[in-house]
Parts: structure tokens; C-alpha cells; sequence
């Protein structure tokens, strides 16, 4: 015969199987900061749907928004008029991403003139890739480097906030883990404020990755990029560009969802929910996230940090 198990014996073993569970075991934290990244559109369709995704995210009251940059300023018509939107759709400040590659001094000098005009006193610096078949100029900044070192150098460079890259996994084009870390130092040193990371999935990679960053001198800020996964395809495509890691759990997660847009939104959720609480666990408290121009899903997760928005409202579904 079994004994039925008491009050107090349920009791307990609820508590225990509660506390075994990955999280909330604590209670959330409020004092997270967070910022969120756009890339231009090519639509008068996709500006609307930005405008309506920035007035998302932005009742979360962000840090920053940023703006990215094409190849070689290949967007840069583009990438000014989406600041212009952002800020006029928005409370928030605004970052613009700013690349040197295949462009002379000047060049850059010039395009940090009309940021200033127009009131952008943020910028993130970058090297930037060069467009298909161009080469860096001879006369141009030779790397973000020296292009952080150029802002600062300007008359006007004290006004500007700057926002370097930084690679949890090292750049697939360093010559070594040492060096790639060395070149942040060097970006860091010459005045930027903080560095951004490259988006990654596993955890661990981050804390080695700051670990290593203190070791070498680094006291920067350097702030997780997260990227909630939109299109699983797409987000690794980008991975194996910028050597981001892909766990093998993930493709069989989220193999099969292409027609299941609502179990891929719950699993994507989950898994940028579990990895920004584990690095939260661990003191994080400052998140950049990679919105690939849809809302939802960062202010999901956003809300597991404890970040709620006075109202919530979101129309943006979509991005040309």
C-alpha cells in the first residue's frame, strides 16, 4: 500500500524541483541598460516598419539606437536618412555606424561634419569591409583604430560618444586570439568608450573572452551583442562570416520551423532569454541587441530582464 505523501512533503518537493529549474530562481533585476541595432531599408514600406519597430523599442527607454553601415559607406544615402527617421520617430539618442575602409580622410571628416549638423554625437567606429573589387585607400584611415585616434583628434572630438567592435570569438581575419585582443586595446586606448561585441551564443565564450580583455589592460565597458534569431538560415549565414560559433543543439531546434513562424518565435525567444540570463547571473548588466529590423523578439526578451514599457504596442512584423 502507498502511503500518501503529507502537505508538508509536497511542499518540500515542489520547492526542490522549483529550485533546480534554470531560472527565475532570483528575483529579476531592474538596473539593466539596453541598446538595439538597425540596418537601413531599401523601401519606402521597410522606413515605415523601422519607424514602427524604433517607437517599439523605444518605450524601453534605451541607452542608444545604431544604425549600420554598408560596405564601404555603400549605404550611407540610406544609413543617414534611417538616423533621420530613428530620431524623429524616437526619444532616444542615436548611433551612427561609421567605416573607413575605401574612403580618404576627408572622406570620413566629412561624413562626421554632417553627423554633427544633424545633431548625431554618437558614432560607431569601425574598419568596415570594402565594396566588391575596391581596395583601401592609401589616404583613408587605415583602421578603426586610427580612425577612433581621427575622431579624437578633430577640434569638435570631445563631443563624440564612440563605439568600437570587439570579437568574443576573435576576427576571422586576426592572426591570433593575442593580437585580435591587442587591436581592441588599441581602439580603446586611442579614446573609444566601450566595446560591442560581435553576437555569440555560448556564454562561456563571453566570460573567457572578458577574462582574457582584463588580463591584457582592458577596463572598457564591453558590452554583450545578442541576436535573437529572426530566420535561422540567415542568422548562419552571418555566423560563418564573422566566425560566430553555431552549437550543434541549435540546427535541429530550430530545423523544420520554416512553416511554423509562432514555435519559432517561442524558441527563439527562449533561447535569448537563457542566454541573457546567464550572463545577467554573472553581472551583466548592459545588453546590445542585433534586431535585424522586428521588435518582437528583443522586447520579449527584455521583459525577462525586467525592462516593461509604460504600454505595450507593436505593429512592426516585418523588414525590406
Amino acid at each position: 500500500m502507498i502511503t500518501p505523501l503529507t502537505e508538508e512533503a509536497i511542499d518540500t518537493a515542489v520547492t526542490e524541483r522549483l529550485a533546480r529549474r534554470p531560472w527565475p530562481v532570483t528575483r529579476i533585476k531592474t538596473d539593466v541598460e539596453v541598446s538595439f541595432e538597425f540596418f537601413p531599408t531599401s523601401t519606402h514600406a521597410g522606413a515605415d516598419n523601422l519607424s514602427d519597430c524604433a517607437r517599439a523599442l523605444d518605450q524601453l527607454e534605451p541607452s542608444f539606437f545604431s544604425v549600420t553601415y554598408g560596405a564601404g559607406g555603400s549605404t550611407k544615402d540610406r544609413t543617414n536618412d534611417t538616423v533621420a527617421n530613428v530620431r524623429a520617430s524616437t526619444s532616444s539618442d542615436v548611433a551612427a555606424h561609421l567605416t573607413c575602409i575605401a574612403a580618404t580622410k576627408d572622406e570620413t571628416h566629412g561624413v562626421l561634419d554632417s553627423y554633427r549638423e544633424s545633431g548625431i554625437h554618437r558614432v560607431v567606429a569601425l574598419r568596415g569591409d570594402p565594396p566588391d573589387g575596391a581596395d583601401q585607400t592609401t589616404s583613408g584611415y587605415v583602421d578603426a583604430a586610427e580612425l577612433v585616434e581621427g575622431i579624437r583628434g578633430r577640434a569638435d572630438g570631445s563631443i563624440f560618444d564612440i563605439s568600437v567592435a570587439a570579437y568574443p570569438e576573435t576576427h576571422p581575419k586576426a592572426a591570433s586570439r593575442a593580437k585580435d585582443i591587442d587591436n581592441l586595446k588599441r581602439k580603446l586606448d586611442a579614446g573609444a568608450d566601450r566595446a560591442i561585441t560581435q553576437f555569440f551564443f555560448n556564454t562561456d565564450e563571453y566570460f573567457r573572452f572578458t577574462d582574457d580583455c582584463r588580463s591584457a589592460g582592458i577596463s572598457a565597458p564591453i558590452i554583450p551583442g545578442i541576436m535573437p534569431i529572426t530566420n535561422f538560415e540567415r542568422v548562419s549565414g552571418f555566423a560563418s562570416r564573422c566566425g560566430t560559433t553555431i552549437p550543434p543543439w541549435m540546427p535541429e531546434l530550430f530545423g523544420g520551423l520554416d512553416k511554423a513562424p509562432e514555435i519559432h518565435s517561442l524558441i527563439a525567444a527562449t533561447v535569448a532569454a537563457e542566454q541573457c540570463r546567464q550572463l545577467s547571473e554573472h553581472g551583466v548588466r548592459q545588453f546590445h541587441f542585433y534586431t535585424m529590423n522586428k521588435p518582437e523578439l528583443s522586447l520579449a526578451v527584455c521583459r525577462t530582464l525586467g525592462l516593461r514599457p509604460a504600454t505595450v504596442s507593436v505593429q512592426a512584423t516585418a523588414a525590406s
